[in-house]
Parts: C-alpha cells; structure tokens; sequence
C-alpha cells in the first residue's frame, strides 16, 4: 500500500521522544501538552510506541518494566497509558498502545495471507504499519492532535523504525507534525553548573535520523537558565525560546503549569498552525493547591508486597498505580500519608508485628505465585487481629479469604491451588475455563481481564462507599464496574461455611456469579477486592474504596 494512501490529511501529529536516560519523562511530558490542549478546547488522542517483541505488558515482571496499567477493555499496557489517563480524564484502550510485537505480528500475519501481493516484505513496509495504526486512532478518535510518545531513548537500536515513521510522517504532512525532545541536564556535584553536552550528542543522534526536533524540554533538578538555553540552541540549530525548562518538581501535577507560564501550549499550536485559544486550568490549579495545602492528619500505611527490590534498590514503578490512588485520596481528605513498604519474603520468616509495626493502615497488593504468599496472609491476619484498616487488592483479597479460613475455620492447610495444588481446602483454585489455558501455558489467554460489572449487597461498607462518595454505582441497579487482571478465583464452593463464620461478600460479579469484594464486620475497615480500583482512580475523582481506607485510618490513627 503506498504510503499516500495512509496518510490523515486532517489531523496534526507531536511525536515526544526521549534523550540520555530512560525514565526522563516523555509520558508525563506528553500527558500534560494533552492536557493543555485538550482544555484549550482540542480533540487530543494520545498513543505510546513501546519497542519491545511483547504483544502487550502482562507477562513482563513488574520489577523489569513497571507496574502493567489495566485499561477499560482489558489490554494490559505500560504505565503511561495510566498517566494519559490521570491527566485526560478518559478511558484509554489498545488503540492508544503499540509493541513492536504487534507491528511485527500484523506484518508477518500480512504477508500469510499474501496480502502484499507478492512483493518484498521490508523495513519499510514496518514504519508503515505504524503510521497505519496512529492514523486509525485518529479516525477513531476524531482527533484534532495526536501526540505519539517514542519507546526509549534515542540511538537505542530497537526503536529506530519509530524514528523513521516520524521521519516519513513529517516528510509527507509539512507543516503538520513537530517533534519534542524530552533530555536529561545531568547537574554532577563536583562542577556545580548543569551540563549541556548530552543533549547536544542526543540531538545529534535524531539528526542522523532525519529529524530536527522543534522543541528541547530539559529535564534537571533547577531550573534552566538563560545561559544552559542558549548553549543548546546554538549547538542544537534552534531558536532559544523553545528550549524549555523542566525542573524536578514536588508533584507531576505542576508540570502542566510550568509548561503553560513558558507557553509550550501556545508555540505548539503556532508551529502546528491552529489557532490559539487559552486552556482552563482552574480545576488543575485547584487540585495542585490541595496537593501543597498543610494536611490535617498524618498517617503511615504499611503495604506488604513482593515487588519492590531491584538489585541493591527499591522501585515504586512495580506498584505505581497504588501509590497513585492513594496520592489522589490523601489530597481529597487534606491526609499527609507516609508509606511503609514491607517486603512479604521477610514477613514469612519473622514475627509480623516486628516487620510492619503498628501502622495505621494495612494494604497487600497484586501479586503472583507462591513467593511471599504466607508472608501477605500474615499479614491479612495480623491485620484483622489488630484491628488495623486492611485493604486487599486482587491477590490481597485472595490471602485475605484464606487467612479467614485458616485463622476463624480452623482449616490450617487452607490455600490457592496456585501455590499448593494438594490443598484440602481450595478457598481460591483455577476454574475449568482457565485450567485448560494454563495445561497449554498459554499464558496470555488465561486471565479475567478488563472492566466487569458488579452487584454490590446493600448496607455493606462496599455499598456505603461506593454511595456516599462518588458515581462509581448504578445505584438503582446496586451495579459497580471495576477493572481485572487475575487468573484464580474464590472457590464458591465454601462461600456459604466463610459467611456463617462472619466473613461477608458484599459483591459478586454479574457474570458467572464470582466473589468480587470480601469484607469483616466489626472491624475499623476490612475490605478486599478482586478488582483493582487503583486503575480507575484519578487525581480530580479519587476511587471511593481508597477514600473510605485513607479515611478509616485516619479515624484509627495511633
């Protein structure tokens, strides 16, 4: 198909990509130029280009890529999906999302099917269908602009044909696509003065690509000055005023703010030639100042989880939508939270009270497999024993259930057949539908992903929540949606011996009739979930079950 034939005349394209070190900034770079646009009255559809052979994000180590961000429909993405999210306020989906796995998958599934009637398949033929897939979700979407954030960091090998489709783009489209720099100002301690030499050699890499970027955002702990911005744009052939200063910030909420007072937004659409027109920021600006507002209460919340450690280093990316959701919770509330983060190995091998303390609330996220297992039902248990506010997430919940059944029913063996297939109490097993997918280790295939709807049980916390604090409920229908990514499920066979002994199930899912959220009466705040409420929470609308939880332990605060 040449090239021509795929090609949005209408549309505007900003391709973002990144210099010097990963992890720059290029999501939230491109999440708040969105949303400067978006609120100056443009249909933005943001898309990330991710390099590696995946098909998706599911079965990467979180500690090797991040914390895999949900969507809607049950694609499992990197997590600056999650971020365009945060700061669009819309639902994203796989079309917001591509994997060189995909691209290559799709071209090689082409040419089966004799589909480039005999000729060469080649390199070019991949730029192409990258092309293809942003110029669809800009049909799809409608969109005045799509901003097209680049894997990497330029002069990495395997992203270079997400170099050449935005070489080709701008070459066919004059006029209608800009390329913005995200790179790194190391600041080295012993000369004082950040330094302009890396940026320079990561231009000079996007020049021997074809491309001249038309914007500089520097990344650095201090702001740019008028010298560091003068040096780049002589050695980078720009013109000063679009080298722009992106210091280290307290939150990546202001970044919008500080690209706005340097008019990134305007420059944009003057470069783009659309007309200008001013974003409202008044609920972005209202949100920051909450962020910065002294809080009333100060609480500690220890999450016991498995994926923190990196070598010598601990991440926060592995659980990076939690920590959000409970950011966006903590500002609604004006509660300063300090986490405690508890590695669920060491919890196994030692007395949990000496490991997590005496927090004021208690949080066991995600999880796979039989690592650290006995150490998150530990903590499950020490959790309801001390009367701490406890909030289990997917498998936080899974634990949380066989906790019960161990401590209050007495079946000592209690346990997921994902980790002791021999147990005599299977409170959490692998339904048949999923058991066939797992024999095969198709792995992929094998999870209830995405949005499910819900029936959440009247005068339950679950249902108090979800009715006092925002529109998360249909409630004329008791409905709820909330997003999945889990492969086991709570055994229904034991559901009615768990409720005569206290444990409530306050919702069930409308399909197949599976326990969705568990929750203990006469307890602080004892509430777990299947679903993952952290992946629709937002920073303007924080998710009801984390207001209730941050609540909860500010209630109890010791």
């Amino acid at each position: 198909m040449p090239l021509t034939d795929i090609l949005h005349k209408k549309t505007k394209y900003i391709f973002v990509s990144g210099g010097v070190i990963s992890g720059i900034g290029k999501g939230t770079t491109a999440a708040s130029i969105g949303y400067l646009l978006k609120s100056a009255g443009y249909k933005v559809a943001p898309i990330k280009l991710e390099g590696y052979l995946n098909i998706d994000a599911g079965t990467i180590n979180p500690i090797e890529h991040g914390d895999p961000f949900l969507c809607e429909d049950g694609t499992e993405t990197d997590m600056d999906i999650g971020t365009y999210e945060k700061f669009l306020d819309e639902d994203m989906s796989r079309d917001n999302f591509v994997t060189m796995g995909q691209v290559y998958q799709t071209i090689i599934n082409k040419e089966r099917r004799f589909e480039y009637n005999g000729e060469d398949v080649e390199a070019v033929h991949i730029s192409e269908e990258i092309i293809r897939r942003i110029n669809l979700l800009a049909d799809k979407k409608k969109a005045d602009i799509v901003t097209i954030e680049l894997g990497g960091t330029a002069g990495e090998y395997w992203n270079v044909f997400f170099y050449e489709a935005s070489r080709m783009l701008a070459l066919q489209n004059p006029g209608d696509v800009i390329h913005i720099h995200v790179s790194y100002m190391p600041m080295p301690r012993h000369l004082g003065e950040p330094k302009t030499k890396p940026t320079q050699l990561s231009v000079r890499t996007l020049n021997t690509l074809g491309i001249q970027p038309d914007f500089i955002i520097a990344r650095s702990e201090k702001p740019l000055d008028q010298r560091r911005k003068d040096r780049l744009a002589l050695f980078c052939n720009m013109h000063p005023e679009d080298i722009i200063s992106n210091p280290d910030l307290e939150s990546i909420y202001e970044i919008p703010l500080v690209l706005h007072r340097q008019e990134v937004d305007k420059k944009i659409l003057q470069k783009l030639n659309l007309p200008i027109k001013k974003p409202n920021l008044k609920e972005w600006e209202q949100l920051l100042a909450k962020i910065k507002s002294p809080k009333k209460k100060h609480i500690e919340i220890a999450i016991v989880g498995k994926y923190f450690g990196t070598g010598d280093y601990q991440l926060r990316d592995s659980y990076a939508a939690l920590f959000d959701a409970i950011d966006h919770a903590s500002w609604q509330l004006e509660v300063d939270v300090k986490t405690k983060w508890v590695d669920a190995e060491k919890v196994e091998k030692n007395d949990a009270e000496n490991l997590i303390g005496n927090p004021d609330g208690i949080i066991v996220p995600i999880g796979w497999g039989e690592r650290g297992a006995e150490g998150m039902i530990k903590a499950a248990s020490y959790a309801r024993e001390k009367k701490i506010p406890y909030l289990g997430l997917c498998y936080g919940m899974q634990l949380a259930a066989i906790a019960f059944a161990r401590d209050i029913m007495g079946w000592k063996d209690a346990n997921t057949t994902e980790n002791n297939p021999k147990t005599s109490h299977p409170v959490v097993y692998l339904i048949p539908a999923q058991k066939e997918f797992m024999d095969n280790r198709a792995y992929g295939g094998t999870m209830r992903l995405g949005a499910w709807d819900a029936v959440v049980k009247k005068n339950t916390k679950a249902w108090k929540l979800y009715e006092r604090f925002n529109d998360f409920i249909d409630k004329n229908k008791g409905l709820t949606s909330e997003r999945h990514r889990h492969r086991y499920e709570f055994n229904n066979k034991y559901a009615r011996e768990l409720e005569k002994k206290g444990l409530i199930i306050s919702a069930w899912s409308a399909k197949e009739n599976l326990v969705e959220i568990i929750e203990i009466p006469d307890h602080p705040f004892y509430i777990a979930t299947q679903g993952h409420p952290e992946y629709k929470s937002r920073p303007l609308n924080p998710h009801p079950i984390f207001l209730g939880f941050i609540e909860a332990c500010a209630a109890t605060q010791k």
